[in-house]
């Protein structure tokens, strides 16, 4: 492994409600490594975007981290102030969500987002030379120069993701976290996407957290796994030890309902059940009510997320 670009250490995301407190993220354990592509995956509700909105803080009200630390680069985010992190965002760290149409500003051309986003953390780059530079990415993105001065309505779906990458991008961060970022797209225009990622990632050496419940997707780009769960986290690994031989029940039902074009017959398997309600989540191993192999322990006990087996961690009694 080369270093940790981000450490996630006992993390928690709490919604005060009127009904109860939500928990969105529960005590999180995370390593991301310089240059990997960590793939979250996760059904809807799972917690997966609240991780990544807790680590670039901007979790929106009445969302609150509840505890813990975000160490990105060998610094305590949560000791930042307000002011330290929006200088951060975009310079260091950045996002890309899940719809660039509502991420943009309509009335910004795009030469506008990548020129400001440039002299904002650059103030000594002048105008024409942070458009120079906006220029030049688009092109390394597949995006004509005279796309420039469009505005986002002007451009298809995939070129309005592809000028969220050059966001991204426009500064060498350190750390991408893309949010579903695929979900707004069409079949072949998420495969030309993920291609350009692909070869972004290599070219830059970037340090990316692919957030996503298309299993496709990340057995596509993942150098590592991470499962979540009603806002814990059930399995890591390698991606290819954990498409061959997954541990956790819940892994295994993820992996068992994505269409093979392998299978012998026609039918998926099914997952059944809900994911819980998380103002009152069951007591024990919060997947247990759904769990086909769950035993009595995993009702009145809740487990630990360990190391089962060299690099591959697992939060399961089964296997202690």
């Amino acid at each position: 492994m080369s270093e940790p670009v981000l450490q996630l250490r006992h993390l928690s995301v709490d919604y005060p409600t009127r009904a109860g407190v939500v928990r969105g993220a529960d005590d999180i354990n995370l390593t991301v490594y310089r240059g990997e592509v960590l793939g979250l995956v996760g059904e809807s509700g799972c917690g997966k975007s609240t991780t990544g909105a807790a680590i670039m803080r901007l979790l929106r009200p009445p969302g609150k981290i509840a505890g813990g630390e975000i160490i990105f680069d060998g610094q305590n985010l949560m000791e930042l102030s307000a002011e330290e992190m929006r200088r951060l965002r975009g310079a260091r760290l950045s996002m890309i969500f899940q719809d660039p149409l509502t991420c943009l500003n309509p009335l910004q051309r795009v030469s506008d987002h990548i020129v400001e986003t440039i002299q904002t953390h650059r103030p000594e780059v002048s105008e024409k030379d942070a458009r120079k530079q906006a220029a030049e990415l688009l092109d390394r993105l597949g995006i004509r120069a005279e796309r420039l001065d469009d505005y986002p309505h002007q451009l298809s779906g995939g070129m309005r993701q592809r000028v969220m990458i050059g966001l991204a991008l426009a500064l060498n961060v350190d750390l991408i976290i893309a949010d579903e970022p695929t979900t707004s797209l069409d079949v072949i225009v998420e495969a030309q996407f993920l291609d350009q990622l692909r070869d972004l990632q290599r070219q830059f050496n970037l340090t990316i957290i692919l957030i996503t419940h298309n299993i496709g997707v990340v057995a596509e780009l993942a150098d590592r796994v991470a499962v979540m769960y009603a806002g814990k986290l059930m399995e890591l690994a390698d991606v290819r030890l954990l498409f061959d031989d997954p541990l956790h029940p819940y892994t295994r039902g993820l992996l068992g309902s994505v269409p093979n074009i392998n299978l012998t017959d026609d039918n998926l398997q099914i997952m059944g059940g809900s994911p819980p309600d998380l103002i009152n989540p069951p007591s024990g191993c919060k997947f247990h009510p759904r769990c086909p192999r769950a035993i009595e322990r995993c009702q009145v006990e809740e487990p630990s997320f360990k190391e089962v087996r060299p690099e591959h961690w697992s939060a399961c009694w089964l296997y202690e």
